[in-house]
């Protein structure tokens, strides 16, 4: 046999060896934790392991690197798969303050503390438990959702970013996904989008395994996937057995040829041994494999069956020769190339340096438009539209777009070079989701885990499509922005279907999450301050589509209060009140109504504006104090929505004013007035709690 024979046989038995070591890690972890899924790791291990040790572009060294490509692993529940990749690579841990260490993310200490307390190795992935995590999915769709995102976002940073001889940007997604992924909407709403934006630069490989957590897939799934993704406008490929290499490498090889749509690579893998002649019924659903079958297994892989948590020697040693030397060449010959550009182009790295720490540019607020006292005024909406295009003409890197209802939500962007995201010409700032609220909201978390601030917006009561999408920025730690407009029964004659009721109080319930409700146009303003400058957090502006008085500054108390998430807009003589009246939104206006003609009566109000209970809630106990003496028991609430958890401000004395049924459709005016939502009902109700304290 020649030196090059050789060098193949022990190339080849050297990757069986990697192969089988991603398999046997996972069921060992599995096995201890008596929780998890083995399958999908021991039938997608050759495929992933194909994919990083000679496809993907990413350094271990550096997971931060801002070209490298990003693997998405949208059937989470796979997650040893994820984590034995990372051990194996020798991915290093990066700080928080962004520093890169010299331990690894995950060492195999936390490969056998997988899913326990405080572990990197969460049942689930998590981005911001764990190094080397792209995007925190779970719930089936969201991975592929966030992988869209992610493409568009590529495709926009290379577009604004790359020059002449200097491609910043060139880096590829690859998300990697289930039967399930595919049969949720937002898989659908994804694949649809990404194949209308013609989207190169996303590769999905699909895993058809003909399994899912109840039984066989084809209890419920029967469609030509092929076919349907054909008909997205998406290249399709095949590869019939998992274990063949080789086919594997041709497929990503024909993906990353092509330059004009897509890639969906279909693999047959067979849950169990990784052999198409065994299948285990634990591992496809869900449950450790049991102490006898991973002996068996391990018996059929040829590996040692006591053996756990075993890492043959030179498995290590071929990843660091293979993902570990490529990804560090790559990335060395981006780095000269980025010095370079640096010196050429300064203005365009600084920017990239915020992006990547989530900074502002210097003088992001100039300009920012202020609203004349006005008795009319005008609507949330409208004004949030002015703010936007102000901050977003200051911050070049803040983009988005609406479910088909940028000029109802008014979310355009109109300023000069805006432009429009399209296939083909991928510079532009709008974005045009289509009618696909679901998919918008998974795009936007995509494109802020890449840096870019990002927005979406539809209408409030639409915000129930994107709970999962919401509830995974707030998870993940990443400042999305979603906007919402029409925000109440003031849809007036669009009726129930539209009317939001119960979105506040749920969206308030959510951990880590703001919810802004601004009650005029200057509000709007001091609203948008604070979310240009969030790090960590998503938050919810919420909008109304009807006019809004604005309200004379020199009068009242000033909008920069909206900093502290409520603040005294009205007071009474020596800042001691009979009665407190508050509300957020549209409904403020109203408590200052009533504070007029309870004036007028003898009766000393106070009007507090709530725009934000979460950001109220973080102010010390000496302003909260102020701001509602613990004294003033007389309290009234007033919010046209449901009156859940206003108790937490009224007390157990006070009264609420809201909503406690649906909406109903008809003119604005009727609905106030059916409705009880008029200062002469606010002014009643603070009677009854002057008279109850």
């Amino acid at each position: 046999m020649v030196a090059s024979e050789q060098a193949l046989v022990t190339g080849k038995q050297l990757d069986t060896l990697s192969i089988n070591t991603i398999r046997t890690l996972a069921i060992d972890a599995v096995q201890q934790a008596n929780s998890g899924h083995p399958g999908a790791p021991m039938g997608l291990a050759p495929v992933t392991y194909c994919l990083w040790q000679e496809f993907l572009r990413y350094d271990p060294e550096d997971p931060k690197w801002l070209n490298r490509d990003r693997f998405v692993l949208s059937n989470g529940h796979a997650s040893m798969l994820l984590y034995a990749m990372l051990h194996l690579s020798g991915v290093r841990e990066v700080a928080e303050n962004g520093e890169v260490l010299k331990e690894l993310a995950v060492p195999m200490e936390e490969i056998k503390r997988f899913r326990q307390l405080g572990s990197r190795t969460p049942g689930h992935p998590e981005s911001y438990v764990t190094t080397g995590v792209e995007t925190t999915t779970g719930p089936l769709g969201q991975g592929v959702g966030n992988s869209l995102g992610m493409a568009i976002g590529s495709k926009w940073l290379a577009a604004n970013f790359n020059r002449p001889n200097f491609e910043v940007f060139s880096y590829n997604i690859y998300a990697m996904c289930s039967d399930g992924d595919l049969m949720e909407g937002i898989g659908g709403e994804a694949a649809s989008l990404a194949g209308h934006l013609k989207l190169s630069n996303l590769c999905w490989i699909y895993d058809h395994n003909n399994i899912t957590l109840d039984g066989p897939a084809n209890w419920s799934f029967s469609e030509d996937v092929a076919t349907r993704f054909i008909g997205y406008g998406w290249n399709v490929t095949r590869v019939a057995d998992a274990n063949d290499l080789e086919m594997l490498g041709r497929a990503f090889e024909v993906f990353q040829k092509t330059t004009d749509r897509p890639t969906l690579i279909i693999v047959d893998t067979h849950i169990g041994y990784g052999s198409p002649n065994k299948q285990d019924t634990n591992a496809a659903h869900g449950e450790p494999l049991g102490e006898e079958e991973v002996r068996l297994v391990k018996k059929f892989y040829g590996w040692p069956e006591d053996a756990k948590f075993l890492v043959p020697e030179g498995v290590r040693e071929h990843f660091h020769d293979g993902i570990g030397k490529r990804g560090h060449d790559a990335r060395a010959q981006w780095v000269k190339m980025f010095a370079e550009y640096s010196q050429k182009y300064p203005e365009l790295a600084d920017r990239l340096h915020r992006m990547e720490r989530r900074q502002l540019p210097d003088a992001w607020d100039k300009k920012l438009p202020t609203f004349p006292a006005d008795a009319k005024g005008v609507a949330t909406r409208e004004s949030s539209g002015k703010v936007l295009n102000a901050l977003a003409e200051n911050i070049p890197w803040l983009i988005g777009g609406s479910a088909d209802l940028a000029t109802s939500n008014k979310t355009t962007l109109k300023f000069q070079g805006a432009g429009d995201f399209q296939a083909g010409s991928y510079a532009g700032r709008n974005l045009h989701f289509g009618v696909r609220e679901h998919v918008m909201g998974a795009s936007v978390n995509g494109l802020t885990v890449s840096g870019i601030r990002a927005f979406g917006a539809t209408f409030f009561n639409f915000s129930d499509y994107m709970r999962a999408s919401i509830r995974l920025a707030a998870l993940m730690e990443a400042p999305s922005i979603f906007i919402y407009t029409h925000d109440s029964i003031g849809v007036g004659e669009d009726g129930p279907t539209h009317q939001p009721i119960e979105q506040l109080a749920s969206l308030r319930a959510m951990p880590n999450l703001i919810v802004l409700r601004p009650g005029d146009a200057n509000e709007v303003v001091e609203a948008w301050k604070i979310i240009a400058q969030l790090q960590h957090q998503p938050v919810v502006l919420v909008l109304t589509r009807q006019a809004l008085p604005t309200f004379d500054r020199t009068k009242f108390g000033a909008a920069s209060g909206t900093a502290k998430g409520a603040y005294i807009l009205a007071d009474a003589p020596g800042g001691k009140p009979d009665v407190i009246l508050m509300g957020t939104g549209s409904e403020v206006s109203l408590c200052v109504e009533a504070y007029e003609k309870l004036k007028a009566e003898g009766i000393q109000a106070r009007v507090v504006s709530m725009p934000s209970w979460e950001i109220f809630e973080r102010q010390d106990a000496a302003y909260k104090e102020s701001v509602f003496p613990p004294a003033v028991t007389a309290r009234v609430s007033v919010e046209m929505a449901s009156t859940f958890g206003w108790e937490r401000y009224v007390g157990l004395k006070g009264r609420k004013i809201g909503m406690h049924r649906f909406g109903a459709s008809a003119p604005l005016k009727d609905l106030l007035k059916f409705f009880g939502f008029t200062a002469d009902a606010v002014v009643a109700e603070a009677r009854k709690a002057i008279a109850d304290k």
